[in-house]
Formats: C-alpha cells, sequence, structure tokens
C-alpha cells in the first residue's frame, strides 16, 4: 500500500525558527570554559622570552579580554539556533539576489580547501613549501587568460570593488607613462555599469562623465562619442549592465575610445551569461576584471570574502600589481612587483580559497561546460523574464520587449501606485515565503526596483515556485495591504524599522559598542549584560587560562 501525499500549496508553506536567543555575551557565566589552555612550558618560556615585552607599550593589554566564558556544548546549540534562523543561499531559492550572483558552490571545492595545506597557508611561507597553491594560482591566471582574451592576470584583488579599483589604478600608471597623466583627468562610464566603477575613477581622482541609455534603452553611442575628447583617460563599463541589457555596439564604443587614445574597461564582474560566447578582448577591450566569487562559483555571501581576477593586454601588462607567480625550470617562484606595476592591492597572492573554488570549478565544466552554463543561465533568465511580466503591477523598463542576458532590474512602480505598497515592503514579505529579495543598489533610476538573477542553477520548477510566491505578494499588496505592510510576520525578526541605521549615534554593530552607546559604559569598562542577573557576574572577568 502506498501513502496519500497532499500537494504542496504553491507558494509552500514556510515558518522560520524563532528561539528568543540571547548573545553569546549574555549567555556567559564567570569560569565557565570551553577549553582549557596548556600554561606554557618553562623550557618553551626559556627559548621563546618574553613576546609581550617585545610590543609596543601601546599594544599591550592593561586588562584581560572581555571573552564570553561558556563551555563548548552551550557554544554549539547557541550557533545552531542561530543558523536555523538564517536564510543562506543552500536554504532558499536565492533569485533574488540580483547582481550579486549567487551560484551553487559544489561542496566537493569546499572540501578541497579545507586542507590544512591551504586552510593554514601563510603569506609568508616559503615557496618551496606552497608549490601546490602557487601553482593553482599560475594555472588559473592561464585559464582567465584564455577565457578573456587577454595576454595576462593577476588575481591579487580581493574583490571586485577592488579589481575596479585595480584597472583604473592600472589605467592610470598606463598614462603616466606615457607623460599623459595631467591631460588626461575624465573618465567615462554609463548609468547601469556597475557604481563601483564611478567610485573607483572618482577615488582616482578622475572627473566622471555618466551616459544615459538613448531612446531605445541602449547605451547611446552618440552620447559617448560626444563626451570623447583628449581629456579621457578612460571608459569603464558593465556589460551586460546592471538591468540586463547587452550592448550589442560595444565593440564601437571601444573603437571610438580608442580613437581619442583612451583606455577601454571592462567590467565583467558578472559574466555568467556569456562565458564562451564573446570575450572582452574580441571587442578590443585593453582592461577587465572578473569576480571570481560571482561568475565562477565561489561562494557569495554579505559582501565576502571576495576575489577578483584582472585581465589586461600586453601593452598594460607591466602595470599588473604584485606579487607575480612565475614557472621556472618546472618550479613555481614569487616574484615582487617591477618598476611599472602599481604595486600591492592586497596582501600576499589574493584569496587562495577563491583561486582553488574557481579552478576546480572551470576544470570541472571544461570549455564547452561552461558554454551550456552560460546559455542555460539565459534561458533561465528569460523564462523568468516572461513569467514576472505575467504578473499585474510588475514591468522591466528600458528596452521594453527586448530579451536580456542573465538579469533583470524589474519595476512594481505600477504596483506601487495602485496600493502604496513599495518594493521594499515586497522583499520583506517574500522572506514570509522563506525567500531573499534584493531591490537595487543606486542610482535609483528604475522606480521601485527589484533585481532578478536565477542562473543556470535553479530548475524551472524553483523558478515557478519563485514566480508564484511573487505573484502571492502581489496578489496579498491588493486584497490586504496591511499584511504586507507590517510583514514579516513567519520569520525570526518582527518588523524592523531603519531608525537605527540612519542615526551613527545608535549604531551598535559589537557588544563593546551596545554596552557604550546605550548603558554609558567607558571602552575599556568590564563586559556587562542587558541582563540584571549575568551583570555582576560579569563585573570582574576572569583572566584567560585562569
Amino acid at each position: 500500500m502506498s501513502l496519500p501525499v497532499a500537494p504542496k500549496p504553491s507558494p509552500r508553506r514556510f515558518q522560520q525558527a524563532s528561539w528568543d536567543e540571547p548573545i553569546v555575551f549574555e549567555l556567559s557565566t564567570p569560569g565557565e570554559r570551553g577549553v582549557l589552555v596548556t600554561p606554557v612550558e618553562p623550557v618553551v618560556r626559556e627559548a621563546v622570552g618574553d613576546v609581550v615585552a617585545a610590543l609596543p607599550e601601546g599594544m599591550r593589554r592593561t586588562t584581560p579580554p572581555a571573552l564570553p566564558e561558556i563551555a563548548q556544548m552551550r557554544v554549539l546549540k547557541h550557533y545552531l539556533r542561530l543558523s536555523q534562523e538564517n536564510l543562506g543561499s543552500d536554504l532558499n531559492v536565492d533569485i533574488g539576489q540580483g547582481t550579486c550572483t549567487i551560484k551553487y558552490s559544489p561542496k566537493i571545492n569546499d572540501q578541497l580547501i579545507e586542507v590544512p595545506q591551504l586552510r593554514a597557508l601563510h603569506p609568508a611561507q616559503d615557496p618551496a613549501d606552497t608549490q601546490g597553491a602557487l601553482e593553482a594560482i599560475w594555472r588559473l591566471e592561464r585559464l582567465m587568460a584564455e577565457i578573456s582574451g587577454m595576454d595576462a592576470v593577476s588575481l591579487a584583488s580581493p574583490g571586485g570593488s577592488a579589481g575596479i579599483w585595480t584597472n583604473i589604478a592600472m589605467i592610470r600608471a598606463y598614462h603616466a607613462s606615457r607623460g599623459e597623466a595631467e591631460q588626461r583627468d575624465e573618465v567615462i562610464t554609463t548609468i547601469f555599469s556597475h557604481p563601483s566603477n564611478a567610485a573607483a575613477a572618482k577615488v582616482a581622482g578622475y572627473k566622471v562623465i555618466t551616459i544615459y541609455p538613448d531612446a531605445d534603452g541602449y547605451p547611446d553611442l552618440a552620447a559617448l562619442q560626444a563626451a570623447l575628447s583628449e581629456r579621457t583617460a578612460a571608459i569603464m563599463v558593465t556589460n551586460p549592465e546592471d538591468t540586463g541589457i547587452y550592448n550589442p555596439a560595444i565593440k564601437e564604443w571601444v573603437d571610438a575610445a580608442h580613437a581619442v587614445g583612451a583606455l577601454a574597461s571592462y567590467d565583467q564582474a558578472n559574466a555568467a551569461g556569456i562565458l564562451g560566447i564573446t570575450r572582452a578582448r574580441d571587442a578590443g577591450f585593453d582592461v577587465c576584471q572578473f569576480n571570481l566569487h560571482k561568475t565562477f562559483s565561489a561562494p557569495h555571501g554579505s559582501g565576502g570574502p571576495g576575489a577578483a581576477a584582472n585581465a589586461v593586454s600586453a601593452a598594460l601588462a607591466p602595470f599588473l600589481p604584485g606579487p607575480r607567480v612565475e614557472r621556472v625550470d618546472g618550479r613555481f617562484v614569487v616574484r615582487e612587483p617591477g618598476e611599472l606595476s602599481i604595486g600591492h592591492v592586497a596582501p600576499a597572492h589574493g584569496v587562495i580559497l577563491h583561486v582553488v573554488r574557481a579552478y576546480a570549478w572551470i576544470m570541472a565544466l571544461g570549455a564547452e561546460g561552461m558554454l551550456e552554463a552560460s546559455r542555460i543561465a539565459v534561458l533561465n533568465n528569460n523564462y523568468l523574464l516572461k513569467k514576472v511580466l505575467e504578473i499585474p503591477g510588475a514591468s522591466a523598463p528600458y528596452a521594453t520587449g527586448r530579451r536580456r542576458i542573465e538579469q533583470v532590474r524589474y519595476s512594481w512602480q505600477e504596483l506601487f501606485e495602485e496600493t502604496g505598497i513599495s518594493s521594499e515592503e515586497i522583499g520583506i514579505r517574500m522572506a514570509d515565503y522563506g525567500f531573499h529579495y534584493w531591490t537595487s543598489h543606486h542610482p535609483y533610476v528604475v522606480p521601485q526596483p527589484f533585481t532578478l538573477e536565477p542562473t543556470e542553477c535553479y530548475s524551472k520548477a524553483e523558478i515557478d515556485e519563485y514566480v508564484a510566491a511573487l505573484a502571492q505578494v502581489a496578489q496579498e499588496a491588493r486584497e490586504n495591504p496591511e499584511l504586507v505592510r507590517t510583514a514579516p510576520h513567519n520569520q525570526t525578526v518582527h518588523h524592523t524599522h531603519h531608525d537605527d541605521l540612519d542615526d551613527p549615534e545608535r549604531w551598535a554593530i559589537t557588544w563593546r559598542a551596545y554596552r557604550r552607546k546605550y548603558f554609558g559604559e567607558a571602552p575599556d569598562g568590564p563586559a556587562r549584560s542587558a541582563l540584571p542577573d549575568a551583570e555582576a557576574a560579569l563585573a570582574e572577568p576572569v583572566a584567560v587560562g585562569a
């Protein structure tokens, strides 16, 4: 006999765990230990000496650190409970992360990086003892050169925005080497390129000119040509743009920049829909950067850690940051930055764990596999686009009716005008169905935005499930707007307000800051808890190892 299974509703029911869990400092009990630190043996102390005395006086503690005192089992339960109160990429259909590109990272890749030879790798370790890690860097650089069509690659940049900064630093150094640094003081970007491009150029001292779309919603070539001059240092563009629109005239853009002596920088942080289809060098770009933690499957969560790959033409190769890994007589050696190099942009060789993950992902898929992944990402995105536009009140501004590449910046403006429910409120209500949802980064040109990106990782059934939840929330906005406005209802947290986030005097991102701002404690005072019974106990913390 078989048991009948009731069909699951769409969207499915979801109720998040809620433990009302104190923070770890509030669980602290004086004298409780998770581990007993072995006293230093006299022979070791004699050999090493007084290491504390070698520290500058300003770096020496006068009081023990106010660390929580708690047993291992209680620590385990505490953090396990907290994990149940999260919506992570391994738990939900993370289509709603938008331009951040949350892709599935094969768990075998996580196993690869857990070996102590990588986890415990020290930047100052002798290269003779790190040949495997250095080889992974060297090989991935060559793979990224092939994927981009460029001549040389550095993996030193520790994230996407850092990679864009590295691009503009190399551009500035290139023009300086030609005696044109003073003359070329302008950088051109587009309104829908990632804002880090404009920000990095501004920080580097350039005047930033922003190009808006033409009447069809595409990057405006005529506006670019009008803005270009002998003062232009570079164009810095994202393609596809953060709306999901691919610029079909991108080669004309690069040619126009080169015609006035400017360089062309390609922000390929998200290349999920074009791998194996087109390359930066095919359009004539001089420099580009990829986010390994997006396109190449290394996990991307809450802003880090990240890793970027900067790829350049032969003319810009001397300006790449260091150190560089070279192969000499079958061995891998580390070279410090050369005379023209922009120097170090991060400690050591970059984020080696992401390097290994990305290398493993590329080698597992191969060229045909990456091409197929791109095709599926584009197919998934355009299926999602069709389904979302069937929801009343949803739209996709710019290039209306045109297909997009691997993401779309949508708008709830019609729904907002009808119901007064904002995109942000819809996103909060989506969490009640177990889904993440993101609006947009600045500039907020699209009204009431929300940005979705399915990548190649999600099935048709999962995309349908996500769209069903969106449609349900849109219906609730019309029929019961207060339900949406007061969400979340099935989450750990209650409805929150931004007051504390808008007032620096009330920010409290650490326990010490919380005690100082809300209880008036001195910064170097003993750890105190908001719980009355723990407050007295923590007044005299026990020294570590006591």
